[in-house]
C-alpha cells in the first residue's frame, strides 16, 4: 500500500468517526479549562496519577525480579523495584509534597530542554526554521526559570497550569483534525 492509499485511508477513518474525534477534543478542552481555573487541585491528581504508576510498576518490577531471579541482576532489579514502590507509596501519602517534588522537576526539565534548544537552533543557522527552534528553547528557558525562581509557591500553579494549556492544544488538535478530515470529504 503507498502512502497516499494509506493516507486517504486514515482521513477516511477520522472522517467515520469525526464526531468521536470532535468529542474527545471537546472533553479535553473543558478539562484544560477546569485545569487551569484550578491548578493546585490539577497538579495533585497529576501528582497522584505518577504515584499509581510507580507503585504498578514497583509491584511488576518485584515480581520480575523474582520471576528471572537467575540472569544475575535479581538484586538490582529488585532494589529498581522497592525504590519505585516506596516513592509511589510515599507520594501517594504526601501528595503535596510529590507536587512540589515534581515542580521542581519540570522546572529543571524546561531549563535543560531550553539550553539544548537554543544551543540545537544556532547549529541549525542558517537553515529554515533555526530562528523558531532558538525562540522555542528561549521561551522553555524562561518558563522553567520563572517556575523555579518562585520554587515552591509556583506548585500552586505550575503543574495544573501546564497539564491545562497541554489539555486545551490537544482538544484543539483533534476537533481541528476532525473538521479537516470533513472537509477533504
Amino acid at each position: 500500500m503507498t502512502n497516499a492509499a494509506m493516507t486517504m485511508g486514515a482521513i477516511g477513518e477520522v472522517r467515520k468517526h469525526s464526531g468521536w474525534f470532535i468529542a474527545l477534543g471537546i472533553l479535553f478542552l473543558i478539562g484544560g479549562v477546569f485545569a487551569i481555573a484550578m491548578p493546585f487541585i490539577a497538579g495533585l491528581t497529576v501528582a497522584a496519577v505518577v504515584a499509581i504508576v510507580l507503585v504498578w510498576l514497583g509491584i511488576v518490577e518485584i515480581i520480575h525480579a523474582f520471576n528471572v531471579k537467575s540472569w544475575g541482576g535479581f538484586i538490582w532489579d529488585l532494589i529498581i523495584g522497592l525504590v519505585m514502590l516506596i516513592g509511589g507509596i510515599s507520594m501517594w501519602v504526601n501528595p503535596v509534597v510529590a507536587t512540589v517534588t515534581l515542580t521542581l522537576f519540570i522546572a529543571a526539565t524546561f531549563i535543560a530542554k531550553g539550553v539544548f534548544q537554543v544551543i540545537l537552533g544556532f547549529r541549525m543557522r542558517p537553515h529554515d526554521g533555526w530562528g523558531w527552534m532558538v525562540t522555542a528553547g528561549v521561551l522553555d528557558l524562561i518558563v522553567g526559570l520563572i517556575i523555579w525562581l518562585n520554587w515552591p509557591v509556583s506548585t500552586a500553579w505550575a503543574l495544573g497550569t501546564l497539564a491545562g494549556i497541554s489539555f486545551l492544544f490537544t482538544g484543539w488538535s483533534y476537533i481541528m483534525v476532525a473538521m479537516a478530515a470533513r472537509r477533504l470529504a
